[in-house]
């Protein structure tokens, strides 16, 4: 996959829709508000299927896009990862786009992964760029480190080093992918929190686990016109960064508070 491309196309059976048809429609969309959807830590098991397809049917008419904000596998393995596929498959009729979580890395092979997902027309952003209807898309899994003063800084150890190295590596690549977008609607996709807002909820000890500071500062600077992430199953579902960016967490377990394990939001 390129760093940058623009999507004219939407995901579902070949011969579906009509090519005319598509590009209609996403000419229409770039005229109007896009309804987003978006929803993460869906943990997909070894025989999870079926387990959102009621919800991405839900989303499918009532939205224009799909957000899967990581976590969509339990241990990491690609047999869960056909599992989400199947649903994908038979429910989704709109533009997908994915990033990975901490738990698509567990079995050492999020390249299988994010394949899986590829072939099924999912859109995986590892460090990239994608512009759908005149909107811009910047996706990466983000990493931990901790916020504002109390953030990990790299001294002491080789393994602390290479911690924040890590959580550094991840701005730097949302920096790179948001400097490629030209589109004047600018979206932040991540699994990570780039804020400590919105995990509120969860033990203040694991906060340094859930989210970094570090990514915060590309997304305030490139003016991103909204940012998703999940991991936080117990924060709260609404934030904003220093310069009043709205952040959503969109985890699925912290979503049913609302009766919804998916969040649409307009922009």
């Amino acid at each position: 996959m390129g760093v940058m491309q623009t999507i004219l196309f939407a995901v579902g059976p070949v011969g579906s829709v009509h090519r005319e048809q598509r590009f209609r429609c996403l000419r229409q969309m770039a005229k109007e508000a896009l309804r987003i959807a978006a929803t993460a830590d869906v943990h997909y098991a070894k025989h999870s299927r079926g387990m959102f397809h009621d919800a991405f049917a839900e989303i499918s008419s009532s939205a224009d896009m799909l957000l899967l904000c990581g976590d969509l596998t339990d241990y990491g393995l690609p047999e869960e990862a056909q599992e989400l596929v199947a649903d994908i498959r038979a429910a989704v009729r709109i533009p997908t786009i994915a990033v990975l979580g901490n738990h698509d890395f567990e079995s050492g092979q999020p390249e299988l992964i994010a394949k899986v997902l590829d072939d099924a027309g999912v859109n995986v952003l590892n460090g990239e760029a994608i512009e759908i209807a005149g909107v811009g898309f910047a996706g990466i899994a983000g990493f931990g480190g901790g916020f504002g003063r109390r953030m990990l800084n790299a001294w002491g150890e080789p393994l602390i080093k290479q911690f924040v190295q890590e959580s550094i590596s991840h701005a730097v690549r949302l920096e790179q992918a948001l400097a490629k977008l030209q589109s004047e609607k600018r979206i932040a996709v991540l699994h990570y929190s780039p804020i400590r807002a919105t995990l509120q909820g969860e033990d203040p000890e694991i906060y340094a686990f859930l989210g970094s500071s570090r990514l915060e500062e590309p997304i305030n600077r490139f003016k991103v016109t909204a940012v998703f992430h999940g991991h936080a199953h117990n924060g709260i579902l609404d934030g904003k960064t220093s310069t009043g960016i709205p952040v959503y967490n969109v985890s699925a377990p912290a979503l049913t508070k609302t009766g919804k394990p998916y969040r649409i939001v307009e922009l």
